[in-house]
């Protein structure tokens, strides 16, 4: 293994150890159902989400936990092969050993409870944005590095070719 890929990949199994700390803190301190308000804006909770984004599919009968299993575990093989082609790089590896983290963090919980434990919650009043965890965000601010990087690769590649 080439330094800067045992790097990348430490930096995902860090991104999953976090992950599974902060939920099992929640699993001891909260029951399911449980919300604590933390400020107007932001309360703890413990919900268990059998589904995906905004609890997609959740509503099924079980297939779709080895669905989400089978699907993270390609995307992860796919992001590894990534991060290997681009370890000399700093932000798409970065960007990839968060979606890997994040995507490991939650097939974790979907093995040991059946579904995603989900602790984060933001609303204003009664309107609220799905309850998360911080797999989830590092899934998000993974992608959103990886679109940036490719927006800028796209960016230098063009004005190279301008110059030309």
């Amino acid at each position: 293994m080439k330094p800067r890929f045992a790097l990348w990949v430490t930096f995902a199994v860090v991104v999953v150890i976090l992950d599974q700390l902060t939920k099992q803190l929640m699993l001891n301190w909260l029951h399911e159902g449980d919300a604590v308000p933390m400020t107007d804006f932001f309360s703890l909770v413990l919900l268990y989400n059998r589904g995906a984004a905004f609890s997609f599919l959740a509503e099924h009968s079980g297939w779709q936990r080895w669905f989400f299993v089978g699907l993270a575990g390609v995307i992860c093989l796919w992001l590894l092969r990534l991060t290997w082609r681009h370890q000399r790089e700093r932000l798409q590896p970065f960007a990839f050993a968060l979606i890997i983290g994040g995507a490991i963090g939650n097939v974790v919980d979907r093995l040991w409870h059946g579904a995603v434990v989900d602790f984060l919650y933001f609303h204003a009043g009664r309107y609220g944005w799905p309850a998360f965890n911080l797999a989830d965000s590092a899934i998000f601010l993974g992608v959103c590095l990886m679109l940036w990087a490719q927006l800028r690769d796209a960016r230098r590649q063009s004005a190279q070719e301008n110059h030309s």
